[in-house]
């Protein structure tokens, strides 16, 4: 990470300077975005906008604290992406279960009623990128957020104890959204107030108070199969316990995961099918049946429960919301109140889907709510998030509804005892939260010019590649440089010498300037990166054109991370443009905040280029 710039720091340098009182106090009567709950979306959003300290952001949650134990825990390697991107990727994996094999247990063929090994599959993870498919606890996921909001100079801290009871979005006014609120806890419990908003975000799950109030409705149904699930720590003889494992025997099926620690697993057991005048009786199902249930799937092996950490009972359901924001009535207005995770998506969760896409969904809209609340870009732009999140909340029901149903099989319906592990690797890429793809818009251009970078498809993820950082010839991951401070990314590729990517420079500088404010950093907008074909040692850092060296911070210091060489040299075995297959002619990749490409582009077109940013943000007042 990069620090030093605004004057020697030495204390903790992810504590960004506060630029706003350290504790905002009691709930403001009017606030710039009010986010409703803090599970996965609602605190990536709260971390997210504390990196705009000129908003006035709010995070309510009816807890009276953080959350002790969470439901959710498979973390996917597009979210340990975007944990990097917040700062804590790094410290997440320490204390997490790495998932390195997936094993698969079926009924021994010469006696049926006990279960063997069928195959070990090597996790996907690894395969697709760099980042690890990891197992941690959604209360230490909420945690890292929170010290992220905490620590972002708007300082954001959750209001716990403070209960969302209803909203009403009026046609006019500088703060439309009036919220009504009650204290649950503490010395004011009881106590009802009203707060004015310009946006409202309803993250408040499933039984979503702010999808009731806007009168957004789930689409779908609740499959007839119940699963018990419960985190436990026990001994065994089980050889996998520190395995994630299906299991499918007679007696039933087996969705076992470890748990970070070494000790502690999570067991999703299949209850079986639920009667249709069951009447959720099924929720009632006390944790020893689901254990007794757990060790007759087991048979031979078998567990001997010592702790019972949490545990559920929960019915398969797959629904989707019919809208993910307040504009119902085509009226073309721009929409006010915003719906999140599991408010507008539920599934099961043994895809390891849920806190992941929820998490996307908070880093796809807090971007926006902050590029239209600074001014620099037009309200339409809100319009773009159900736009581009409804597509993947469905593409995640078909998947899940896929999943759950194989799992659920039993094996006098497996044809092929080899088909669970093959789909479970033939998929990977989605689960992994690499497949999303946004759809042409205001954001996210043409792919006319997309073989130019094959590698770096457009409405995708930005796939990080290594090269090599000019000013000290260490080898890094381009794409690990970027933080989620709400700035965009401009890869500038070279020409074979250079001077193609210089004329550009040159060319693109004022179209940047145009909307960079005049009193704030040259890439405060604008995170401008050149790479340079050459080998790192025939680069020059203080030859780059000034576009690539910008002065930043009230010191004016030059920043010596704008410059890197693909190589090839000593330092790296493979260039970026063979890995990425971009043209050795040259051209540029623009990726928004939210790591997502939003276009590609040939170093010679200047004026596309100025036209696609025209198209999405506001000239610099």
């Amino acid at each position: 990470m990069q620090f030093h710039h605004h004057g020697y720091v030495s204390g903790d340098p992810r504590v960004l300077p506060a630029q706003v009182a350290e504790h905002p106090g009691d709930l403001p009567d009017q606030v710039d975005v009010l986010i409703v709950g803090s599970g996965p979306a609602g605190m990536l959003l709260a971390a997210q906008m504390s990196q705009y300290p000129g908003v006035t952001t709010r995070i309510i949650e009816k807890r009276e604290g953080r959350l002790v134990l969470g439901q959710a825990d498979g973390i996917q390697p597009r979210s340990v992406e975007t944990f990097q991107a917040f700062g804590f990727a790094e410290r997440i994996i320490a204390e997490a279960y790495n998932i390195g094999w997936m094993n698969f247990w079926g009924p021994n063929p010469e006696k049926p009623d006990e279960i063997v090994r069928t195959s070990r599959t090597a996790d996907y993870a690894y395969d697709i990128c760099e980042f690890p498919h990891l197992i941690v606890n959604q209360a230490r996921v909420l945690d890292y957020f929170a010290e992220a909001a905490a620590h972002g100079p708007a300082r954001i801290a959750p209001d716990y104890g403070v209960e969302f009871t209803g909203l009403t979005v009026h046609d006019e006014g500088a703060y439309p959204v009036e919220v009504g609120v009650r204290y649950s806890a503490g010395d004011r419990a009881g106590e009802e107030r009203t707060i004015r908003a310009k946006y409202v975000v309803g993250c408040d799950g499933a039984r979503s108070g702010v999808r009731q109030a806007i009168g957004r409705t789930h689409v779908g149904a609740s499959a007839a199969h119940a699963w018990g699930v419960m985190d436990v720590l026990v001994n065994t003889d089980f050889p996998d316990w520190r395995t994630k494992c299906a299991i499918n025997s007679e007696a039933g099926n087996i969705l076992h995961i470890p748990r970070e620690g070494g000790y502690l697993s999570r067991m999703y057991i299949d209850l079986g099918e639920v009667a249709a005048d069951d009447d959720h009786r099924v929720r009632q199902t006390p944790i020893e049946e689901i254990i007794r249930k757990a060790n007759a799937i087991l048979h031979p092996y078998s567990i001997d429960v010592k702790e019972v950490a949490w545990h559920s009972v929960y019915e398969v359901g797959h629904r989707v919301t019919d809208g993910f924001d307040d504009v119902i009535d085509g009226s073309g207005r721009t929409p006010r109140v915003f719906l999140t995770g599991d408010a507008c998506h539920t599934h099961s969760a043994k895809a390891g889907q849920g806190m992941n896409v929820s998490m996307q969904d908070g880093f796809n809209l807090g971007w926006k709510l902050g590029s239209v609340l600074t001014g620099s870009a037009p309200e339409s732009l809100l319009s773009t998030y159900s736009a581009e999140r409804r597509p993947v909340a469905q593409q995640l029901i078909d998947f899940d509804r896929e999943w759950s149903s194989l799992m659920a099989r039993k094996p006098s319906e497996i044809t092929d005892p080899g088909d669970l592990a093959t789909y479970y690797l033939a998929t990977a890429e989605f689960p992994s939260g690499f497949m999303t793809q946004y759809s042409e818009s205001m954001i996210t251009a043409s792919d006319a010019h997309q073989e130019l970078a094959v590698g770096f498809p457009i409405g995708k993820r930005f796939k990080s590649a290594e090269v090599v950082r000019v000013a000290d010839g260490n080898v890094v991951h381009l794409g690990h440089h970027a933080r989620a401070d709400g700035r965009w990314r401009v890869y500038a590729f070279g020409d074979r010498d250079g001077s193609a990517l210089a004329g550009w420079a040159a060319a693109a500088a004022p179209v940047f300037a145009r909307f960079t404010p005049a009193d704030a950093d040259a890439d405060a907008v604008f995170d401008v990166k050149a790479v340079y074909q050459q080998p790192y040692e025939e680069v020059e850092v203080t030859t780059a054109p000034a576009l690539f060296q910008p002065k930043t911070g009230p010191l004016g210091l030059t920043d010596w991370e704008k410059v890197y060489a693909a190589g090839p040299s000593k330092w790296t075995e493979v260039d970026i443009f063979d890995a990425r297959e971009l043209s050795r002619n040259g051209v540029v990749v623009v990726v928004r905040p939210d790591q997502y490409v939003a276009a590609v582009l040939p170093l010679d077109a200047i004026d596309e280029l100025g036209g696609f940013l025209e198209g999405m943000l506001l000239p610099a007042s």
